[in-house]
């Protein structure tokens, strides 16, 4: 009967710090990252596609693609068509 108290004892224990780690796991992927969002006008450059600018302010916090839908809705694109000479309002966090 003792065996069997310590074998349950053992298997709630265990079972226990599994789950708590599990739910940490989870916690620490759904908790916000704290950073603010800040705006900015940049020149538009030969060579300068809206993909490449994603890639530089999307800065983890978007996918690129995400990042790029929030472009051309903030600037009020109609398509990923830029121009060297015009100005695009962008967004970065910090």
């Amino acid at each position: 009967m003792k065996k069997l108290f310590v074998f349950f004892f053992l298997v709630i224990f265990i079972s226990i710090s599994l789950l708590g780690r599990s739910l940490d796991h989870v916690m620490a992927k759904e908790s916000p990252v704290s950073c603010n969002r800040y705006y900015k006008s940049i020149l538009i450059e030969s060579g300068d596609s809206l993909w490449s600018i994603a890639q530089e302010y999307h800065n983890g916090f978007m996918t690129v693609e995400e990042y790029m839908s929030e472009l051309r809705s903030m600037n009020r694109l109609s398509s990923d068509t830029i121009h060297s000479g015009q100005y695009l309002t962008v967004v970065y966090f910090e």
